[in-house]
Formats: structure tokens, sequence, C-alpha cells
């Protein structure tokens, strides 16, 4: 139990010890989620330029994209919950297992139907066939979420930022491979052998995950029937840590431009580049991402992660405006590579406070909620900016009215309707993320991870101001702690 002297980031780290070889296990178990990225990565970069190459909609490409944040937002404080409820590696396994059905399942449809049938975007199979390809992609993230969890469970908390930078690295790995295999897969293969070839991955990654082991406690039950997504139970943990939901809507605002890019992204880069060498240039350019984890690896985040992260979604705004002015595929590139670069401390920061400030024990609902919240972004501004990108703004922009109004500030080229969109969406970032800085939740989140007694970052304001909320925090770190029943426990087998 949380006492009322005691803050919920040091209720979280209270009793919460490091298993003997938990790092060896913890780069086991990131090895096995980079397979398992790699492979539905693969599979999603693959369906989306096969869908833009056979039909040359935005539109579909933005339904597609849309509709699989839409689903990851819907899905995930399921995700959570279960991951809370269960061993991470039994929900590893779960989500492996699943992700491999659908996968196949989809290469039945693939089989079964002309390609034709397939890409009618208002055709009943374009939405079975996709639709069974993205319900096996979401499963797969209830990984990346066990994933977090399994950093507080076998890494010491000092340690949380540098573990958090390598699950970036790893990511930006699996980017950068599913980049290119996935344009050089579907401009010579096709859609068919990709397919397989992602069932094929999905097989390796679930046999090796089989015989790994990791040392973790049977999460306690209380015996009552609990609704598979515990919404009141993510609230109740997430108000145990007083400015938590703000740190989340600081996250929010990255996904707000992500949408765009999951519309527009690669409808621009196949303008500029063929599809082998898109591909190529998405795999080049993600070295970015590993870099970027690689130096969170090495440095860490900082005293302050919210600080930090928030200073860089101020730059990626800046990045998002400027890397399209004008239609040049160098300018493209070296814009995605800096953005890449800044996305792992990002999502770093984040994870690093959540599992500082949480009990391990609700963790899982904790980033499942986060995900759900940060995830809705996207498929808003993806299902927006699409339809009207592809009917009103392109066309504006392709017109003479278009370019002798804004032709000063974009040039000329064929996507530029692509680039005011862009432009626009990196403002409205950097003002939204400069504004933060100004709000009470950024000096009261600041100061509970530095601690009460911290008066840099306006802590010293925050420690007045949150001394008033003490007894509503203690009371629902209580209620946080109290909703996982302190029934006996048993362990796990030991680590391989």
């Amino acid at each position: 139990m949380t006492s009322a002297n005691q803050t919920p980031a040091e209720a979280a780290s209270i009793a919460r010890t490091v298993p003997p070889g938990g790092s060896r296990t913890f780069a086991q178990v990131l090895v096995n989620t980079a397979v398992a990225n790699v492979t539905t990565s693969y599979l999603w970069f693959a369906l989306t330029f096969w869908v833009y190459l056979e039909t040359r909609s935005v539109l579909a490409t933005g339904v597609i994209g849309g509709a699989y944040m839409l689903l990851l937002a819907l899905c995930s404080m399921a995700f959570g919950t279960i991951v809370d409820r269960h061993r991470k590696h039994h929900v590893m396994i779960f989500a492996g297992a699943f992700t491999l059905v659908a996968f196949a399942i989809g290469y039945g449809v693939y089989l079964a139907f002309p390609e034709s049938t397939l890409l009618d975007i208002g055709g009943p199979m374009f939405w079975v066939f996709g639709g069974v390809i993205l319900i096996g992609a979401v499963v797969e993230n209830m990984r990346n979420i066990a994933l977090s969890t399994t950093v507080t469970l076998l890494i010491p908390v000092e340690r949380h930022a540098n573990a958090n930078g390598l699950v970036g690295t790893v990511q930006g790995l699996a980017f950068m491979v599913t980049s290119v295999f996935s344009g050089l897969s579907i401009g010579l293969l096709g859609m068919g052998w990709t397919l397989v070839i992602a069932i094929a991955l999905s097989a390796v990654a679930l046999v090796h995950l089989l015989f790994l082991r990791i040392p973790e406690e049977r999460p306690r039950q209380d015996g009552e029937r609990r609704p598979l997504v515990d919404l009141r139970g993510s609230i109740t943990a997430v108000r145990a840590a007083t400015g938590l939901f703000a740190l989340i809507v600081f996250s929010t605002f990255n996904n707000l431009i992500g949408g765009v890019y999951v519309a527009l992204m690669d409808p621009y880069g196949l303008e500029l580049f063929a599809v082998e060498w898109w591909g190529i240039v998405l795999g080049v350019t993600s070295t970015g991402f590993i870099i970027g984890g690689l130096l969170i690896a090495k440095f860490g985040l900082g005293r302050n992660p919210i600080r930090t992260m928030l200073l860089i979604v101020i730059a990626m705004g800046v990045l998002g405006a400027l890397f399209t002015i004008r239609e040049w595929w160098w300018l493209y590139a070296a814009g995605i590579w800096l953005y890449m670069a800044l996305i792992p401390a990002v999502e770093a920061a984040e994870q690093t406070v959540i599992q500082k400030v949480v009990p391990f024990e609700t963790q899982g609902r904790v980033f499942g909620f986060a995900a759900a919240f940060e995830s809705a972004a996207a498929p808003i501004t993806a299902f927006l900016i699409a339809p009207i990108a592809e009917f009103a703004i392109i066309p504006y922009m392709n017109s003479d009215a278009g370019r002798s109004s804004l032709g000063w500030l974009l040039g000329d080229g064929q996507a530029r309707g692509i680039a005011l969109v862009f432009l626009v969406s990196g403002v409205v970032m950097m003002i939204a993320a400069a504004c933060a800085f100004l709000t009470r939740s950024y000096r009261v989140i600041s100061a509970q991870y530095l601690g009460r007694d911290e008066t840099d970052e306006g802590g010293e304001r925050a420690e007045g101001a949150g001394q008033a909320d003490s007894a509503e925090q203690a009371e629902g770190a209580e209620r946080a702690d109290g909703a996982v029943d302190a029934a006996p426990v048993e362990r796990s087998d030991a680590p391989a």
C-alpha cells in the first residue's frame, strides 16, 4: 500500500528488485520482439505500397493507415488489461500466434480472389483482405505494451531511459529493414510472395519465443470477473499520479501530425521515387531512428525527460513544416532522417516517466491507456486529411490560382498540395508544444518525476500547488495498488 507520505514515484519503485540475469533476459525478449516487429512492418508497408501503386489513390492509403491507427486506439486499453492480468511471456506467445493465423488467413483470401477484386475500395473483399492483415498487425502491438513493462521487471530503474533507447533502436532497425525489403518485395515479387515471407517470419518468431523464459510472479487475482477493457482501473491508475494524464496529452502532440504522415508520406515519396527506390530511401533514412535510439541508450534523456520531449516535439514541427518546402528529393530524405532521429527520444521520455511513477502491477493498463489515447489522434487526422487533400488541396495547388498564390512559398511541382498540408501541420505542432511549457500540468509532472524537493523547471511552484492534492494522490495510488488482490503469488520458470 502507498502511505500518505509517499509520492507515486516512490511507491512505484519500492520492493521492485531486478532478478539475476535480468538484462540478458531482456536482451532476448528485445531481439524476439524485433523479429516480430520486422515481420509486421514488412507486410504493413508492402500492403500500403501495393494499394497505392495499383490504385494511385491517396484516399485508399489514407483509409488503410487511418483504419490501422483506429483499431490500435480501440484495442490498446484491452491489450493493457490483458498484460496486467497475465504473465508477460504468455501474452507475447498469444499475440505471436494470433498474428501468424491472421496473416495465413490473409494469404488464403489472396489466393481465392483476383487482385482486381481485392483492390476495389468500394467492394467488400478489399476490406476483408486488408482488415485481416490489419487485425493481425494490431494484435502484434500487444507485445510492445508487454515489452515496456519488462523494462520495469528486468532493468534497474536508473537504466530505464537507456533501455527504452534500445527499444527505439530495435524499432528503427526493424523500420529500416522493412522499408527496404517491402518496396523490393512488391516491385520484384508481388503481394503473394510477400505474404508467404511474412508468414514464415512470424512462425520463426513464435517458435523462438516458446523457448524463452521470463522470471515473473503470477499476477494476483481476486477471483472476481473483470471486464476485458478495464477502463475504470486504467483511469484510476493514471489519476494516481497527478499530471500523468497531461504527459499523455503532451505525447499526443506528436501523433497529431502522425496522422498526416500516415495518409500522405508514402504518396509524396512515391511521386518522387520508384517504389523500389522509395523503399531504399526509407531504409536509409531510418538509420536516423537507430542513431537516435543509440544516443538515448548511451546518454539518457537528461534530468527532466518531459522538458526534453517537448523541445524535441517543437523541433519535429519545424522539420515537418520545411522538409517538403521544395520538391527536392534530397530535402525530403534529409528531413525524414532527422525526424526519425528524434522519434525515439519522444517515445522513451513518456515510457521512462510512466515506469517510474506508476506501480508495476498497473503499468500495462497505463501503457494501454496512453497508446489508445495517442493512437486516436492519428486516424482522426488521417481520415480527415486524405479526402480533403485528394479532392480539394491537391487540385487547387495544381491549378493556376494555387501556383500564383502560394508558388512563392512552395515552388512548382506535382505534389505541392501535400507540401502545403505538411507545412500547416508542422506549424500547428510547434505552437501546441510551445504552449505546453506554460501549463501547470507541465510543472507538476516535472516536479513529481524529479522529486518534491526539486525547485528547477518550476518544481518549487509545482510543489506548493501539488501539496494541496497530496491526500488525493495518496488515495488514488491506494486505489491503483488495491486494484490487484493480495493473494499468494507463484514464481514462473527460472530464466533460461
